[in-house]
């Protein structure tokens, strides 16, 4: 009994230490925008561009990146990177920021109609069109 009650606080202790498994920081250097490598339980933070001036520019450098190897024959079409402390998500429906990998996203930048990254609000649809004269 009592070896069935230790093997049980054990398993319970082993759960709760999963759950308390410290997240990935990303780098908090000003200025430098990283391309992340998520490789199975490992995250790497390649120095992609430095001197940008906002994490906008990051994003864009990594939108360039990501057509780049598409256009060279690769097939992923998500990147992920990082600028200031915040993790980037580049993918085709435009980009959203957060504070942590797997947490919530923050929409910033859609795709227009043909491709290019924009402000959601900046975005101007067509005006429908007038109705047809009445006879």
């Amino acid at each position: 009994m009592r070896a069935v009650l230790t093997g049980l606080a054990l398993i319970a202790a082993a759960a709760a230490l999963t759950g308390c498994e410290a997240r990935v920081r990303p780098p908090a250097e000003t200025g430098v925008c990283f391309h992340v490598v998520r490789d199975g339980e490992a995250v790497r933070f390649n120095r992609l561009a430095e001197e940008q001036p906002s994490i906008e520019y990051c994003a864009a450098r990594l939108e360039e990146m990501r057509l780049r190897f598409l256009r060279m024959g690769g097939s992923n079409r998500e990147v992920i990177g990082a600028y200031n402390g915040q993790f980037i998500f580049v993918d085709r429906a435009g980009v959203s920021f957060a504070q942590n990998l797997d947490g919530g996203r923050f929409f910033a930048l859609a795709r227009t109609g043909d491709g290019r990254l924009a402000v959601p609000g900046a975005i101007q649809h067509a005006p429908p069109p007038p109705p047809p004269p009445a006879d």
